[in-house]
């Protein structure tokens, strides 16, 4: 009942690597917390997704290629200021 559905979407995500896929989510969910106007929220969302980048698999074989590690790397760094500059 469900198979040709689940088998289009399976070719479509085919075409992306995890990497890709949490870069979509990082951005999706900040587009998300737009609408609450805190920077808070944003900067921990940036934590969040600078650590999942961080600790995903890396390598030729693996789930992401290194860029996504070091794009992690600067979230984790990014993420911290959002939070400490925020009003409340």
């Amino acid at each position: 009942m469900f198979a040709p559905p689940l088998q289009v979407i399976d070719n479509f995500l085919l075409q992306y690597n995890v990497g890709q896929a949490l870069l979509f989510l990082y951005i999706l969910t900040t587009l998300a917390a737009l609408p609450l106007k805190s920077q808070k929220i944003i900067g921990i969302n940036t934590v969040v997704f600078g650590l999942i980048l961080l600790l995903t698999p890396t390598g030729p074989s693996s789930l992401q290629p290194v860029e996504f590690q070091f794009l992690g790397i600067a979230f984790l760094f990014v993420g911290p200021f959002l939070v400490l500059t925020a009003n409340r």
